[in-house]
This record gives C-alpha cells, sequence and structure tokens, in this order.
C-alpha cells in the first residue's frame, strides 16, 4: 500500500525528519528551562532583594528597616 515509504518520508528524507524533531524538542526544552532564569547582566543590589522581599510580605517594617540601616552603612 505504501510501497516501503512511510508517507512520503522513505530513504534520505527520514534521517531529516528525525534531526528537526530532535532540534524542536531540545529547543522546547532549553526555553523552558531557561524562563525562571534571570538575565545575564541584571544582578539585583542588596536593597532591590530587600524591597521584594518587603513587598511580597516575607519580612514586616521594622525588619525592613532594620535591614536597611544595616545595607547603609
Amino acid at each position: 500500500m505504501f510501497d516501503g515509504h512511510m508517507f512520503g518520508f522513505g530513504g534520505g528524507f527520514m534521517w531529516l525528519f528525525w534531526l528537526l524533531l530532535i532540534l524542536l524538542v531540545v529547543w522546547i526544552v532549553s526555553a523552558t528551562a531557561s524562563s525562571g532564569r534571570e538575565k545575564p547582566g541584571k544582578e539585583r543590589t542588596a536593597l532591590e532583594i530587600l524591597e521584594a522581599r518587603y513587598a511580597r510580605g516575607e519580612i514586616d517594617r521594622d525588619e525592613f528597616e532594620q535591614k536597611k540601616r544595616d545595607l547603609s552603612r
């Protein structure tokens, strides 16, 4: 019925199909893995990290003010 060919991907083009499929999977995995990381060169300062923690509610106002004073020394 198919004469030994699978939907026209017989012989020389089968390797191209598998190569493209593997490259697609690698690209998806690398894009997913790198989406959670910050971009290089975008280092946050200690004060920015402290402000973010305060904004998320991880620390209260007193602790924020104390750590901010400690950082300014």
